[in-house]
């Protein structure tokens, strides 16, 4: 006999305002008991020292993670000048300092070569994984590894603020899999100045924006509880940097079973990603081929 699962299967995609010092993984177990959801999952780690934007999917919801993640995030930070730390942000133990600081044209500068598509080192403490091990527990006990470069896609990399010398206000815009802190860090090496992250705040994710963020004390609130469903956005949030096409009732039918299935689509090239819908819900994500979804995934509504 097949396992029962518990919980309710819930279905959409919850923003939680995220504060600082609680990890992104306890955060999903929160929302998850809340919700008292079957699955759960989020777009994007934050740091527990992190604030800002943190994407949760329930149920149904969490086959959209992917497409989430891959989405363009915004975030905004504090740089530091004149320190470099273990972590590269101030939770860390200060290596190396800086006596002098950067002027504002040295910075303009040195800022042209963080846009565009970089090379980026995770920071020793990160969840990149090292021969199975994540970097984080390595770091923790004063493993030092040589950590691979990695592509970083940065749309937008801005001036905020200098609130004084030691510091400088930073919005950036970017793809999947960036790290902030790194950021921090290699702008201050690239300044001779050293530099780490005091404080991080993400201001969105893709669709997932911070005004229509809550808080854990308003989920906490309503936990367990079916007024609590009212936090939920559609599960279709997710899948909005997609094309949508329209099934037709007899496509819709064999997408859900996972089969090709007829839909409408205008413009729309050979084998382009897209998601089918059917009577204003998400029946499946796939590859679209002469007037036909071939299905990768599909939502069980």
């Amino acid at each position: 006999m097949a396992k029962t699962k518990r919980g309710r299967p819930g279905q959409g995609g919850g923003i939680v305002a995220k504060p600082a010092g609680i990890g992104s993984t306890q955060i999903v177990g929160k929302v998850r008991w809340a919700f008292q959801a079957q699955k759960a999952g989020h777009a994007g780690t934050l740091d527990p020292d992190a604030t800002g934007v943190l994407a949760v999917a329930l149920g149904e919801a969490t086959k959209t993670v992917p497409y989430v993640t891959d989405s363009l995030k915004c975030y905004r930070f504090r740089v530091t000048f004149g320190a470099a730390t273990t972590t590269d942000d101030a939770s860390g133990e200060v290596i190396e300092r800086a006596v002098e600081r950067p002027d504002d044209a040295a910075i303009a500068l040195a800022l042209r070569a963080f846009r565009g598509q970089i090379e980026q080192v995770p920071p020793q403490v990160s969840a990149v994984k090292v021969e199975g091990e994540r970097a984080y527990d390595l770091a923790r006990e004063g493993v030092e590894m040589d950590l691979a470069p990695r592509p970083l896609w940065v749309e937008r990399l801005e001036v905020l603020g200098r609130p004084d010398a030691d510091h400088l206000d930073l919005e950036m815009v970017c793809g999947k899999g960036g790290y902030v802190r790194a950021i921090a860090r290699d702008l201050g090496r690239a300044l001779g100045r050293l530099g780490h992250v005091a404080w991080l705040r993400r201001e969105w994710t893709g669709p997932f924006e911070a005004e229509a963020a809550v808080s854990l004390d308003e989920i906490e609130a309503l936990a367990r509880s079916e007024a609590i469903d009212r936090l939920l956005h559609p599960l279709e949030l997710g899948l909005c940097d997609l094309p949508q096409v329209m099934a037709t009732a007899e496509g819709a039918a064999r997408l859900r079973n996972g089969n090709p299935g007829m839909v409408i689509a205008s413009g729309l090239d050979w084998g382009s990603e897209a998601w089918a819908s059917w009577q204003g819900k998400a029946v499946a994500v796939g590859r679209y081929q002469a007037g036909e979804l071939h299905p990768t995934r599909v939502f069980n509504l």
